[in-house]
C-alpha cells in the first residue's frame, strides 16, 4: 500500500512502526522526545518541530530504515497520523 507525503510515496507494506515525536531543546541540547515526555515537560523545554517517524527497520535488523515528516504545529502532524491511520482500520 502506497501512501503519498509532501516527501514522496512510502511503500507502507514494509511499516514496522510508526510514531509522532517532538524534536526539543533542552539546556543546549537537541533531542528527539515522544509527545507525552514533551506535554509533561513543555515548560521546561523549548518545542522546536514535531515528527511523524515512518520505520520500515526490519526485525531483528540494526541499521536503521526511517522517513521523518517534519510539522511545525502539533496540530498538523496530528492530522497527518489520522489520515495515515485510517488506512489501516
Amino acid at each position: 500500500m502506497n501512501y503519498k507525503t509532501k516527501e514522496g510515496i512510502l511503500d507502507l507494506s514494509k511499516l514496522t512502526r510508526l510514531y509522532p515525536a517532538s524534536i526539543v531543546e533542552f539546556n543546549g541540547e537537541t533531542a528527539e522526545m515522544s509527545l507525552e515526555w514533551t506535554e509533561m515537560n513543555e515548560d521546561k523545554v523549548n518545542v522546536l518541530r514535531y515528527v511523524l517517524i515512518f520505520d520500515f527497520t526490519p526485525q531483528g535488523e540494526d541499521t536503521k530504515i526511517k522517513k521523518t515528516l517534519t510539522f511545525q504545529t502539533r496540530d498538523e502532524l496530528i492530522a497527518e497520523l489520522q489520515k495515515v491511520s485510517k488506512l489501516f482500520s
